[in-house]
């Protein structure tokens, strides 16, 4: 099904761009934070709103960042402090930023660097910040091993609590830090995607031969995730039955590269690709019985379309998406080519 799009379009990204997040902590505005991947152009980091219209972006912040952004996220217990992985040449790094308190004054302020997590020798993936309130630790993910960091943003220190090698045999490329459990993290790794406690830094689990590209706990109920996979496009797990999937959505024409369940409605998950699309499904979260997922959307049937919508007002592939906690129903996404838009799922949620 595609729909006509009603998007809210943000132009205002001059150079490419892969990393959209949400800023969960304002609990004021509908607000997202996107990064540039400029190679040669000093990159920036743009503050978005949405207007209390709710029928117009505006810029609250842009920033200079100096180098290229390759993954961002936003601290969801402060809204002006967040993380990116950036890369200079060869040289990849990350770092803990806070903009400034009067960012609205001057033309290109500052961010103000509060750590950089600098004990990493290995390609550098990203940064994981527990999703639901405030947490002195940070998770950090490179091409070889998992760090675990305690964090003290007044005083401007992180230390290394703990640091696992997962091989060298392996390759990890990203995770999701499970939000029912600030000890379990999932890690992406070659072909499997790896479960990890981290008070003993040991594997706890995993799920083999499955070529992820990114991974969502569902943020309601436990023991599930979506992964976004090159070959079988979205598939929904039970991890206390981790050899098969629960449900296999069929995903993108090209490389499915990013799912993220919505944090309300956990039966909506989004997904998004090299084929230019932004899908919004439909799924049960058993897997099994689609009659939770029907009380969700009006439907005259029983036999219902998982692919809600398919979004193809886009020109480029798309890397980056993220629901909005303030806003449920709305969702941003991010092209290659630096366009954000906005837009509402509402018509497919049914109100009670």
């Amino acid at each position: 099904m595609q729909g006509a799009s009603t998007g809210i379009v943000y132009g205002g990204l001059k150079y490419q761009a892969r990393c959209i997040a949400d800023v969960k902590a304002d609990p004021d505005h509908t607000s997202f934070l996107a990064g540039t991947l400029s190679l040669r152009e000093e990159n920036e980091v743009h503050l978005i709103r949405l207007l209390p219209s709710g029928t117009e972006l505006v810029c609250e912040g842009l920033f200079y960042h100096p180098n290229e952004i390759w993954d961002l996220k936003s601290c969801p217990f402060d809204p002006r402090i967040f993380s990116t992985v950036f890369t200079s040449g060869e040289t990849y790094g990350a770092s803990i930023w806070k903009i400034p308190e009067l960012y609205g004054q001057s033309n290109a302020p500052q961010l103000e660097q509060l750590v950089s997590l600098n004990e990493h020798s290995f390609k550098i993936k990203c940064v994981l910040w527990w999703p639901l309130g405030k947490h002195d630790k940070l998770i950090s993910i490179d091409e070889g091993n998992l760090f675990l960091w305690s964090i003290d943003s007044s005083s401007k220190i992180a230390k290394v609590i703990s640091k696992e090698s997962v091989g060298m045999l392996h390759n990890l490329s990203g995770g999701a830090w499970d939000p029912h459990d600030r000890n379990a993290v999932a890690a992406i790794c070659g072909s499997s995607l790896q479960f990890w406690d981290l008070r003993t830094m040991k594997k706890t689990n995993s799920i083999e031969h499955a070529q992820v590209r990114d991974v969502d706990y569902n943020p309601k109920k436990q023991h599930l995730v979506a992964t976004a996979e090159d070959e079988c496009g979205i598939r929904l797990w039970d991890l206390r039955m981790p050899r098969l999937p629960a449900k296999e959505l069929p995903g993108h024409a090209h490389w499915t590269w990013a799912v993220r369940y919505n944090p309300e409605y956990d039966e909506l998950i989004l997904s998004a690709g090299t084929d230019s699309a932004v899908n919004l499904w439909l799924a049960s979260t058993t897997g099994h019985d689609d009659s939770a997922a029907e009380s969700l959307v009006d439907s005259p049937t029983r036999n219902i379309d998982p692919l809600l919508n398919s979004y193809n007002d886009y020109e480029d592939s798309i890397y980056g998406i993220a629901w909005s906690c303030r806003e449920p129903s709305m969702f941003a996404s991010l092209s290659y080519d630096g366009r954000v838009v906005v837009e509402s799922a509402k018509p497919y949620i049914r109100t009670k």
